[in-house]
């Protein structure tokens, strides 16, 4: 203890002096202070290397606050936030850059909308409350392949998706027929969308009419009433699409079935979330919670969550997959 206080008060009085007062040698102070040094940036090349193997599995997509989270309550190693931004910025290791946007709604037309009756209340208390819903696109060699994501606000799961070359209401259609058939919710579930033509149209609002969804969509030019769709479109821009170069929409759908089934839902840290995964959140909150459609699920479910809207015996892969969309069962059996 006396010479890390040595240490620390070394500027404010001088060395030899609080030595000879305390009783111990400057030679041992300076003997202490070369090997803490050396202790020191053992420690510090070794945390290097795990934020390195971090970023690597990661496919560069955290940046310092989710690596701290994920070295301290993932690895269990003890370190501040600070030091971790410090050795990332020092070796250049920093989260995948985003790049501009582009609109896809197309709300210039005559179809019916709905009030916005979500009105950015983004914050719920249990599964199958409120999803959200919007489309992106993404650029490939063979040309456009649009993307249809519905996401539970409570967890911020993906829980339906639908890929194609078009952007017809089939798109849409699709990604809800996933997450109906994925979460199977009971009453009390509200649909929000933007204002574009797919949401908008017969095909979409007949599907929700036939599983009691009510719908809300957003303002005229209001990107911000579905701000966590945004966010989501975003985060899979800035970490994925925006650094590729697919050849084929056949390549894009596998890397972005990887992206959202294998990363988002089951691995990446959310800070709304508290830097836990969705997946994660959810077995937190409630017992069981649905696992990706790739995994066995033959055993009986214990959840007494009723808003859960799970079945008292959850569905089989094969039953799953027969009720996904033709597009995502193209993209799991590559």
């Amino acid at each position: 203890m006396i010479f890390p206080f040595i240490h620390q008060h070394r500027n404010d009085w001088p060395v030899s002096t609080m030595c000879h007062t305390l009783g111990v040698s400057m030679q041992g102070y300076y003997s202490w202070r070369s090997r803490s040094a050396s202790q020191a940036q053992e420690r510090r090349d070794a945390l290097l290397v795990q934020i390195q193997a971090i970023h690597a599995e990661v496919k560069k997509r955290y940046g310092s606050p989710r690596m701290h989270k994920e070295l301290v309550e993932g690895r269990k190693v003890a370190c501040c936030v600070n030091t971790v931004a410090k050795l990332m910025r020092e070796n250049a290791i920093r989260a995948k850059s985003a790049k501009k946007f582009r609109n896809t709604t197309d709300s210039n037309h005559s179809l019916p909308v709905a009030e916005n009756v979500l009105d950015r209340q983004f914050e719920v208390q249990a599964p199958n409350e409120r999803w959200v819903a919007d489309i992106t696109y993404i650029p490939t060699r063979e040309g456009w392949l649009y993307l249809a994501v519905v996401e539970d606000l409570y967890s911020r799961m993906v829980v339906g998706w639908s890929m194609a070359d078009h952007m017809e209401s089939r798109l849409v259609v699709d990604a809800l027929e996933m997450a109906v058939a994925r979460r199977v919710p009971g009453e009390g579930l509200l649909a929000h969308s933007d204002r574009g033509s797919q949401y908008a149209s017969g095909h979409y609002q007949q599907l929700l009419a036939k599983h009691g969804i009510a719908y809300s969509m957003s303002g005229v030019g209001q990107c911000w009433d579905n701000a966590p769709m945004e966010s989501f479109f975003a985060s899979l821009k800035k970490e994925l699409t925006h650094h590729e170069d697919y050849q084929t929409r056949a390549e894009a759908k596998a890397s972005i079935f990887e992206y959202i089934e294998v990363f988002y839902n089951h691995k990446r840290r959310h800070s709304s979330l508290g830097y836990v995964c969705p997946s994660e959140f959810e077995r937190e909150h409630c017992i069981n919670a649905p696992q990706p459609p790739s995994l066995p699920s033959n055993n009986r479910h214990d959840c007494n969550h009723e808003s859960c809207g799970h079945d008292a015996r959850q569905r089989s892969d094969s039953s799953l997959t027969g009720r996904m969309p033709a597009s995502a069962r193209q993209v799991q059996a590559t």
